[in-house]
């Protein structure tokens, strides 16, 4: 960290204008945005649509979906309000939200690979790799937003053990061990990073601590046998082991993999769901 620090420090910002000796440009009219908090958002979530709308270009495969939604009003210079509807109106919208949502869960729990409790599949990637796909594109948000493809990155996740029983820090310890010579194939680096299985933000603890790597390795305890065993828990598994903690929340666990750079020659996670390493299943100790 150091070095970046260095590097940062080497850097100067300034106005263009300032750069080119030139007198500065009048100031840009201001702006009033509305607030960008998940408060702020839910409560202007149609004003944040329409503008959103303004920077994506209509294309062959969202025409469709455009058109629907210009009919009721939304869309780049629209002013679509939900308070304007009817009831009637208002029931279908909250309904037809409520049901996108149960099928975005539902796609993360089943279309996806099961493999030991965590679940594999390809849910990133450009324009042409969705093709007009939005449950997908939603599962995606809802998983990771701004996911790599699976050449650059593979996300095996999990909120389960290998049995399908939900992982609560609250009520059990867990392990997740690496067998000898199986760690996370890869060219770059991979990490093991937990989230708050409600919230799916990073966890407040006190080794601020929020996720394992591979350049972490070094410092980390091997078992005799050569593999590498990490405690998934809320409370500390002891000094001796506390170099292989992953702190966990007190109470839902998700924990996301994340191989960066995955290599294509066995074993390898690719192609994704096909692959010739899996991720070993999540124990639960206590």
């Amino acid at each position: 960290m150091s070095n970046v620090v260095k590097v940062q420090a080497g850097y100067k910002a300034q106005p263009l204008s300032a750069f080119m000796k030139q007198p500065a440009p009048p100031e840009a009219a201001k702006i009033d945005f509305l607030p960008a908090t998940t408060k702020g958002i839910k409560e202007n979530f149609y004003t944040y649509l329409d503008a959103a709308l303004q920077l994506v270009p209509l294309t062959q495969e969202n025409k469709a979906i455009r058109a629907r939604l210009a009919r009721i009003g939304v869309g780049p210079g629209k002013t679509f309000e939900f308070m304007d509807l009817s009831l009637e109106q208002k029931a279908d919208v909250l309904q037809a939200m409520k049901d996108a949502d149960k099928k975005i869960n539902i796609f993360l729990a089943t279309g996806m690979k099961n493999i030991n409790g965590w679940k594999l599949g390809s849910l990133f990637g450009d324009r042409v790799f969705y093709n007009g796909n939005w449950l997908k594109r939603a599962a995606a948000a809802r998983a990771g937003i701004y996911g790599n493809d699976a050449l650059e990155a593979s996300y095996p996740m999990t909120r389960t053990n290998a049995s399908d029983e939900p992982l609560d820090g609250s009520k059990h310890n867990y392990t997740l061990t690496f067998p000898t010579g199986q760690l996370p194939p890869v060219n770059s680096f991979w990490s093991v990073t937990m989230y708050d299985g409600k919230t799916q933000l990073l966890i407040k603890n006190p080794i601020n601590r929020y996720l394992i790597n591979s350049p972490m390795l070094p410092n980390m305890n091997k078992n005799e046998d050569g593999s590498l065993t990490l405690y998934i828990q809320k409370d500390s598994p002891g000094k001796t082991k506390e170099a292989n903690w992953l702190p966990a929340p007190a109470g839902p666990i998700y924990l996301v993999m994340r191989l960066y750079w995955p290599k294509v020659e066995a074993p390898s996670i690719l192609p994704v769901g096909k692959s010739t390493w899996t991720p070993t299943p999540v124990i639960q100790t206590q």
